[in-house]
Formats: C-alpha cells, sequence, structure tokens
C-alpha cells in the first residue's frame, strides 16, 4: 500500500464522486476492503507457482535456488511514507516459509525491484532486479526463481520486465533462472478476494462505516 498504488486510486474515486453530485445525479458510496498482502490465500498461491518454477529448474540446480521476489519499485521518499515495502516484506517472508514447508527445506530469498520511472536524480527503492542478479552472480549466485509477487497478472511489465530484460541478463551472465507465475486467476487469489470482501460486510453489518475527512497523507 502506496500512494501510487492505493491512495491515488481512491483520490481519483473520490473526484469521480464529486464530479456526480456537482452534475446532479445520484452519489456512488464506496466501501474499501482492508489489506490482504499476507491473507493466507494470496501467500499460498504465490508459494505454488514459486514451487511450479523450481521443478522447471534443472535438477542440479533446484535445491541452492535463490528465490528473487520483485515487485514495483517507487520514490523513497513516498516509500517512507507509506507500508509498502513492510507490506512487500512480509508477502516474501510469508511465501519463502510456505514454499520451505512444502519442499521440506528453508528457501534463501530476497526482495528486490523492477519498472523504476521518473526523474534519474530522484532515488526509487533498490536494487534493480538486473543490477542484483548481475551482482549476485558474481557473488555465487548458482541460480534463480524470479517471484513478482508486487504484481497481480502476467501483464507487461512482468512480460517485459522479467521475461525479456531480466531473461536476457541471465542468459549473459550464464545463470539458470525461471520467472514464476503471477497469481492472476489462481483459484486461491479467488478465494482470497472473496474472503476480504465478506469480512468488510460482516464488519459494517451491525452499521455503516464512518467517513474519513481531512487532508490525505
Amino acid at each position: 500500500r502506496s500512494y501510487s498504488s492505493c491512495t491515488q486510486y481512491r483520490e481519483n474515486v473520490d473526484a469521480a464522486r464529486a464530479s456526480l453530485k456537482q452534475a446532479g445525479l445520484a452519489d456512488l458510496e464506496v466501501v474499501y476492503v482492508g489489506d490482504w498482502h499476507a491473507h493466507s490465500g494470496f501467500v499460498e498461491a504465490n508459494a505454488e507457482h514459486v514451487c511450479d518454477a523450481l521443478r522447471e529448474l534443472p535438477a542440479a540446480a533446484r535445491d541452492d535456488a535463490r528465490i528473487v521476489f520483485t515487485a514495483h519499485s517507487i520514490p523513497v521518499s513516498m516509500a517512507e511514507r507509506y507500508p509498502y515495502q513492510n507490506q512487500l516484506e512480509e508477502t516474501a517472508t510469508a511465501v519463502a516459509r510456505t514454499v520451505g514447508e512444502r519442499l521440506g527445506a528453508p528457501r534463501d530469498w530476497a526482495l528486490v525491484f523492477q519498472s523504476r520511472s521518473g526523474r534519474p536524480e530522484d532515488p526509487w527503492l533498490g536494487p534493480d532486479v538486473c543490477d542484483y542478479l548481475r551482482d549476485e552472480r558474481a557473488r555465487g549466485l548458482s541460480s534463480a526463481v524470479l517471484a513478482p509477487i508486487g504484481f497481480l497478472c502476467d501483464h507487461i511489465e512482468v512480460l517485459f520486465d522479467l521475461d525479456v530484460e531480466a531473461a536476457a541478463v541471465c542468459r549473459e551472465i550464464g545463470l539458470p533462472m525461471v520467472r514464476a507465475k503471477a497469481v492472476n486467476d489462481h483459484p486461491r487469489f479467488g478465494d482470497t478476494m472473496a474472503d476480504v470482501v465478506v469480512d468488510t460486510v460482516n464488519r459494517y453489518a451491525a452499521g455503516r462505516p464512518l467517513t474519513l475527512v481531512g487532508n490525505h497523507s
């Protein structure tokens, strides 16, 4: 959860609602679910896809393969004001633990970032996935599974940044790598979405949620 991944969209919804009111149309009340980055269904869906990816590596490369979790980078100034990085680390920790439990051994993992944009002089969260792979290969990394836990589907940023750019780096440095699928339409992820909606309905079953007023941080 950060400004660009959550709060900005809420502000856009608020602006759209204001436009409805100005046009004399009926308002549409919107209630948001809580955070679900550590929900068991989301964790299990990611863990299953990581396990599938590990099985695609050559047998000799599986045991020492590091899970390299990726997410969209954001400016450091934004990361200091929102729980984005902490939530990603919570998810990565839970997914790696679940993978280790399924395979019967702890898994080495790291969190890196991709898709950086904006002015070059502005600091953004790092390390960049391609820089990380080069540096860690030089330090002895033998194989990797790239797991895009910061994304919900295999869209263009995942397909290009990981399947094209990062894959080219891995070929260049001789690093065996497989990219795990995002959660996409995994049934456990569908269950997660249903659970958080039902939880929200139940939370407000006895009364309406209070409207938050004041400036957004």
